[in-house]
């Protein structure tokens, strides 16, 4: 396995002045929060975390305010929407998305993000109508749409789509009240390749997987801009719903057999459909909804799960699994694998020789010592300290009220 380390956002503001953004005085829990959630720029952020900090009380407090979130406003763009986002190195992503007109801020949505096919093109011209085409006809009254953009330079599985459709998700958080919980990630043909690649690679933000008419296989060939190596001990961490067609031209459902055989043995939640004839596209999707959303409504994130595993080959990118993360490998890829019982956790890992427990303090009594096993050895019976910053870095970097950590305990695997 690889190389891989968290880029996590830096907290050094935490140890400089801080920009005279607002007044001294008077901001109120939600005019903080607010700002928090979606400032008007990095120096509102810093400002606001400073005076959350100050205004808050203690950790407990904090937590609460964030686990509360901010109150979001009904005066906010509804119906079909273009943007876009720039990154760092100036390259556009345009993305569609879709609000309900009924939209209520007082609830939460599920948000579906759906990657198109037809990777191998020339980017989206600005302006262009690429977003206009049918997009309306994916609106649904009872949850957010998101159709983001891929092209040639930037295939769902390149690292600027890794980065680019957590942002995206960020971004609306920021304006809109998402269940943070029920976030899906549903591709056709390339796209669905790009779900693998998700679920792979980067699953925290999601619920569950809707690859159609995709083949995993592509992200193996280097010469399609994949060439990774994948570990179905991630596919443990979110269900999958495959479909593929039984005469498909391109991958059909008989080239997947294979790689469902290791799901199944590896007893991974999923279900696979052969569509009978059933050839590259999408014709059988009126049929088969009815199931596609009683999967999503049984299949909700569980944003603390008891068990937790991943398998990372680098250390830069790919290596967190919501309140895990792998730190420092010992060799080409490291297995971390955790089980959780109270404050005992009970700790395999291969091949990796740092990691961070990411601790939340519904899930662990911090008032308590924690005892942490790791491969048969006592390396941690203490208590770990909460404090603001860890809470407020990891609320910034993931903005979800639902999965919020106080404090962070890293640790060496013992030789």
């Amino acid at each position: 396995m690889k190389k891989f380390r968290y880029l996590i956002p830096a907290m050094a503001f935490l140890a400089l002045p801080f920009a005279n953004v607002f007044a001294a005085e008077g901001l109120s829990q939600q005019q903080l929060l607010a700002s928090f959630w979606s400032p008007a720029s990095d120096d509102e952020r810093l400002a606001t975390a400073s005076q959350l900090m100050e205004s808050s009380g203690d950790v407990a407090a904090l937590y609460q305010w964030l686990k509360t979130g901010p109150n979001f406003s009904a005066d906010v763009p509804k119906g079909q929407q273009e943007s876009v986002r720039v990154a760092e190195d100036g390259t556009r992503f345009p993305f569609v998305y879709l609000i309900p007109e009924s939209y209520d801020p007082e609830q939460p949505y599920p948000v579906e993000f759906i990657l198109h096919g037809g990777v191998s093109r020339p980017e989206w011209e600005p302006g262009g109508g690429w977003w206009r085409r049918g997009f309306g006809s994916l609106m649904q009254e009872d949850r957010i749409v998101v159709v983001p953009a891929s092209w040639n330079e930037a295939f769902w599985w390149h690292e600027n789509q890794a980065e680019n459709l957590p942002a995206i998700l960020r971004i609306l958080k920021q304006s809109y009240n998402i269940d943070e919980n029920r976030v899906t990630l549903t591709g056709i043909s390339d796209g669905g390749t790009g779900a693998y690649f998700f679920a792979f690679k980067q699953s925290t933000e999601w619920a569950a997987f809707f690859p159609y008419i995709g083949h995993p296989g592509v992200l193996r060939n280097g010469r399609s801009g994949g060439g990774y190596r994948l570990y179905f001990e991630n596919l443990m961490a979110k269900p999958l719903y495959i479909v593929n067609g039984e005469v498909d031209r391109l991958y059909p459902a008989s080239s997947l057999e294979p790689f469902i055989q290791v799901l199944r043995e590896a007893e991974i939640q999923h279900i696979f459909k052969i569509i009978e004839d059933g050839g590259h596209n999408t014709r059988w999707l009126p049929d088969e909804t009815p199931l596609i959303e009683q999967f999503k409504e049984a299949n909700p994130r569980d944003p603390f799960p008891d068990h937790i595993r991943w398998v990372a080959d680098r250390t830069d990118r790919f290596n967190r699994n919501q309140w895990i993360r792998v730190d420092e490998l010992s060799g080409e890829q490291g297995l971390l694998e955790v089980r959780r019982e109270g404050n005992n956790f009970v700790v395999t890992a291969r091949g990796v020789s740092e990691f961070t427990l990411l601790l939340n303090p519904e899930e662990v009594n911090l008032g308590r010592p924690l005892l942490v096993n790791v491969n048969g050895t006592t390396v941690h019976v203490d208590s770990v300290s909460e404090n603001k910053e860890t809470l407020l870095k990891w609320a910034q970097q993931d903005l979800d009220r639902t999965m919020l950590f106080t404090a962070e305990l890293s640790l060496q695997v013992p030789d």
